[in-house]
Order: structure tokens, then C-alpha cells, then sequence
């Protein structure tokens, strides 16, 4: 393992877990930030299970070191623990590619296949992907791309809509960068498997 590699996983492994005040902002979105958008927003893909009596909330952004690091704890967590629901929020805030990453894999959505596509452009290795390699990574994951291409132009308006509340949403949060996550009443920092393991309970375990 290099060192880069050995400080991302140092970093993933530190549990930061800080109480969370979700708030009420009207801001310049026509739609004003609640906690229920944040939470139950219907155009934002969720994974694990639908119906979990908890939910994690994901902003992320596929240019993201640490996100790539922390992706397969979460998905594995999400996995083994049926009862998580998990809610993605595209948030491209790296660099301007990290915009057709999140356009591309909001339009996937339109054909049932957004997990996949996240996952896939998740595992791609590095910091400053090419809309070049998104495409390929999307085209070996399964993706038919010639209805993402349709849909990414017919539903552009909303796809940028959704990007555009959860940058919002991100602001009312004073979120500083990606991965942010929410887990029940609190927000956490990079995290490992264990990591995720404890702050879903710590989460569960806290009042309600």
C-alpha cells in the first residue's frame, strides 16, 4: 500500500461524530431546505432498504480520495444491515468534471441503474477523472449508454435541479466538503467499516 493510500485509510479510520441540528433555511432555492427534504427529497436515489427505520444521508463527489476510500465501508454496513436506508446526494463541489460525474450518474437513475453507475465511477482510482473514463467505467458496468445519453438531455432540467438543492441543502448544513454523512441525529466524518459500524449505534441508540 502506498502512502498516500496508508494516510487516506488513517484519515477514514478517525470517527467524527458531531451532533446535528437539522435546520429550516429559505434560501434562494424556491424550495426551502427542511429536514424532511434532506431526508425524504423523492428525486433523490436511495439505496439499501427503502423502507429502514434508519437512514444515512451520502454527499459525495466522484472526484473524492476520501470518498473512495469510505465507499465500500458503506456499502458494506448498508449490505449486512437491512434496516438502513440510504440516501445519495450528488454533491460535485472538486472540479468540473465532478459535475458530468454527478449529471451521469443522475441519469442513469432513468433506466434503474444509479447504484450501479455510483458504484462504478466510485471505484475508478484517482482525483481528476476525465468525462472519458466515467463513460467507459459506466459502459463496463452495464449501462446502456445510449439511453443515458437520451436521458441525460431530456432530463437535464430536473437532473440539474436535484444537483442544484442538494449543493443548497449542503450550504443550510455548513458542510465543508465531501463525504459528509448523516447518520440519524448526527453527522460523521470519513469512516471505516468499524467506524460506520459505531455511529449506526450511537445513532440508534440515541433518543428520539
Amino acid at each position: 500500500m502506498s502512502v498516500i493510500s496508508r494516510r487516506l485509510f488513517a484519515a477514514a479510520a478517525a470517527i467524527v461524530l458531531t451532533s446535528l441540528a437539522l435546520p429550516v433555511v429559505a434560501g434562494a432555492q424556491s424550495q426551502p431546505v427542511t429536514k424532511d427534504l434532506i431526508l425524504n427529497d423523492p428525486a433523490a436515489p436511495v439505496g439499501g432498504n427503502p423502507d429502514g427505520k434508519l437512514t444515512i444521508v451520502a454527499f459525495m463527489d466522484y472526484n473524492c480520495p476520501y470518498c473512495k476510500v469510505s465507499a465500500p465501508a458503506l456499502n458494506r454496513i448498508v449490505r449486512e444491515d437491512h434496516d438502513i436506508r440510504l440516501v445519495y446526494k450528488d454533491w460535485p463541489v472538486i472540479r468540473a468534471t465532478s459535475m458530468d460525474g454527478a449529471q451521469l450518474a443522475l441519469a442513469a437513475k432513468y433506466q434503474g441503474r444509479y447504484v450501479k453507475a455510483h458504484d462504478a465511477m466510485m471505484a475508478i482510482p484517482g482525483s481528476h477523472l476525465t468525462r472519458a473514463q466515467m463513460l467507459a467505467a459506466l459502459r463496463k458496468a452495464g449501462i446502456d449508454m445510449t439511453r443515458l445519453q437520451s436521458d441525460l438531455k431530456t432530463h437535464r432540467r430536473d437532473i440539474d435541479a436535484l444537483i442544484a438543492s442538494n449543493g443548497a441543502q449542503a450550504d443550510a448544513l455548513g458542510l465543508t466538503g465531501t463525504p459528509t454523512f448523516l447518520i440519524g441525529g448526527y453527522r460523521a466524518a470519513t469512516l471505516d467499516y468499524n467506524g460506520f459500524v459505531q455511529a449506526v449505534a450511537r445513532a440508534r441508540a440515541a433518543p428520539q
